[in-house]
C-alpha cells in the first residue's frame, strides 16, 4: 500500500531539521514515531503560535543525528523512552532492556523460557548442555579493552595505573564457567571454580586472588556470602526478573545515568592518544575496574545495548553503585570541560 503524501507539518519538520544540518525524511519521521521515540503529530507545535516546538525540533535532529550512518538506533533510543517516562515508553524500555539480557539465549537456540530448574542430576546436566551450545563456534578475543588500552600504553612507554581484576575478562579460562553461571548462575558455578578460573585468567597476579579469597573468608564469618552478590548469582534469568520487576521511575533513571555516563566515556577515549592523562585519571578511579574494565560500559563498538544493561543493572541493584557512577560522571565531565593540551 502506498504511502500517504507527507503533510504540511511534516515538511516543515523536515526542513527545520535541515536548518540543523540534518537530513530527515517523512518516512523516517513516521518510524520514529511509531517507535514512540518522538511525539505524534498532534503535539508538534505550540497550541498558541501554532510554530514547530523547538524541543521537538530538537529530538528530530537529535534522532537523525544518530541515524545518519544508517547503524540503528539501538540503546540511543532507551535514552527518550526513559525522558519521556510514559507509561507506554517505559513499557518498551523494559522490554527493550530485558530483551538484551535475553538475545543471548537466542542466538544460540537456546530457549530461556525451557532452562530446568532445580538441583537434580538431569537438570544441571541440561543446564550444562545449554551452556556448551552457547560457547560453540565462539572464539575468545585475544585481549580485552583494557588490556588492548594498555598494550598501546606500553608501546608507547606511557605508565599506567595497575589493574584491579583479572587480566583478560575474556580469557578462555574464564568462559566456560561464565557461560554456566550465566544459564545456571551460582548453583552451577562454586565460589572455588570461578576463584581457579580466575587465577587461571590472572597468572601474574597472586595478591588479588588471595585477597578475593580472604574477602569471601570474612564475608562468610559474618553470616553473608559475596559470591551471592555478584551480578549473575541467578543467572541472566534473574537479571531479566530484576529488570521486569524494577520500579518504574527507577529504571528510566538507571538507563538515563548509564546512558549518560556511556556517552561521556566515549567523547574522551579519543583523546586519550594525545592526552594519556586523561586515561591515567580514568584508570586510576575504582569504577574504571567496576564498570570499564568488566564490559559494563559500551566503548567503541564493544558491548552495545547489553553493556548498557548489565550497567542498569548494577544500578538498580548494588547499593551505592550509582552514587559511584554519579562520582565518576563528575570526573568525566570535568576531563571533558578541560581545554585540549596543544
Amino acid at each position: 500500500m502506498a504511502r500517504t503524501k507527507p503533510s504540511a507539518l511534516e515538511l516543515a519538520m523536515v526542513a527545520a531539521v535541515g536548518e540543523r544540518g540534518f537530513t530527515v525524511s517523512p518516512t523516517q519521521l513516521e518510524r520514529w514515531r511509531t517507535q514512540l521515540w518522538l511525539a505524534r503529530t498532534a503535539d508538534w507545535t505550540d497550541p498558541e503560535t501554532g510554530e514547530l516546538r523547538p524541543e521537538i525540533v530538537h529530538r528530530a535532529a537529535a534522532l537523525a543525528g544518530i541515524s545518519k550512518t544508517g547503524r540503528r538506533i539501538s540503546w540511543f533510543g532507551w535514552v527518550f523512552w526513559a525522558i519521556d517516562a510514559t507509561p507506554e515508553s517505559t513499557a518498551r524500555l523494559r522490554a527493550a532492556v530485558a530483551d538484551a539480557f535475553e538475545r543471548p539465549f537466542r542466538g544460540a537456540g537456546v530457549d530461556f523460557s525451557q532452562i530446568p530448574q532445580g538441583d537434580s542430576d538431569d537438570a544441571f546436566d541440561a543446564r550444562r548442555e545449554m551452556a556448551a551450545r552457547m560457547l560453540m563456534d565462539r572464539r575468545c578475543p585475544r585481549r580485552d579493552f583494557d588490556g588492548a588500552l594498555r598494550a598501546g600504553a606500553a608501546g608507547a612507554e606511557v605508565e599506567l595505573p595497575p589493574s584491579r581484576s583479572v587480566s583478560n575478562i575474556f580469557h578462555p579460562a574464564l568462559m566456560d564457567p561464565g557461560a554456566r553461571m550465566l544459564i545456571g548462575g551460582i548453583e552451577d558455578v562454586g565460589f572455588d571454580e570461578m576463584v581457579e578460573a580466575w587465577a587461571a585468567a590472572t597468572p601474574g597476579n597472586p595478591e588479588m586472588i588471595e585477597h578475593i579469597r580472604a574477602a569471601q573468608r570474612d564475608a562468610a564469618l559474618a553470616g553473608d556470602d559475596l559470591f551471592a552478590q555478584f551480578p549473575l548469582a541467578h543467572g541472566l534469568p534473574g537479571l531479566i526478573r530484576a529488570v521486569q520487576e524494577a520500579d518504574s521511575q527507577r529504571l528510566c533513571t538507571a538507563v538515563l545515568a548509564c546512558t549518560k555516563a556511556s556517552t561521556a566515556l566515549t567523547m574522551l577515549l579519543p583523546h586519550v592518544a594525545n592526552e594519556p592523562e586523561i586515561l591515567r585519571t580514568l584508570m586510576a578511579d575504582e569504577m574504571w575496574d567496576q564498570w570499564v574494565r568488566v564490559g559494563f560500559a559500551p566503548v567503541l563498538g564493544i558491548g552495545g545495548e547489553a553493556a548498557i544493561a548489565m550497567s542498569v543493572i548494577q544500578h538498580l541493584l548494588f547499593p551505592g553503585w550509582a552514587e559511584e557512577l554519579e562520582r565518576y560522571q563528575t570526573l568525566m565531565d570535568t576531563l571533558l570541560a578541560q581545554p585540549p593540551a596543544v
